[in-house]
């Protein structure tokens, strides 16, 4: 059974960069086939998926938010990062990560994060 948890800080000040980590459990993130994504909801809005890395290492990104953002992992710790950077107040969200790549089978239980000064 796979599991995924969002860790990072619920604050971030606006022109920082926002750094939030995944931990999963349950399933190797370098299994095949299998895609890890980021995904933020914005208040009042629906959902959007933000970039991704898969069990080959490969990345992929929205591509509005391609120069801001960065998917890595870390396999000893069986877990992947999201970095966004130059983050303003339209960043403000709960940000999920899930596995998959277009559809999604398993979600972390999302993390609040607002950007302020």
């Amino acid at each position: 059974q796979v599991q995924l948890q969002e860790s990072g800080p619920g604050l971030v000040k606006p022109s920082q960069t926002l750094s939030l980590t995944c931990i999963v459990s349950g399933v190797s993130i370098t299994a095949n086939y299998y895609y890890w994504s980021w995904i933020r909801q914005p208040p009042g809005k629906g959902l959007e998926w933000m970039g991704a890395i898969g069990y080959r290492g490969d990345t992929h990104y929205m591509a509005s938010l391609k120069g801001r953002t960065s998917v890595s992992r870390d396999t000893s710790k069986n877990q992947f990062t999201l970095q966004l950077s130059s983050v303003g107040p339209e960043d403000t969200a709960v940000y999920y990560c899930a596995r998959g790549l277009l559809e999604y089978d398993s979600w972390g239980q999302g993390t609040q994060v607002t950007v302020s000064s």
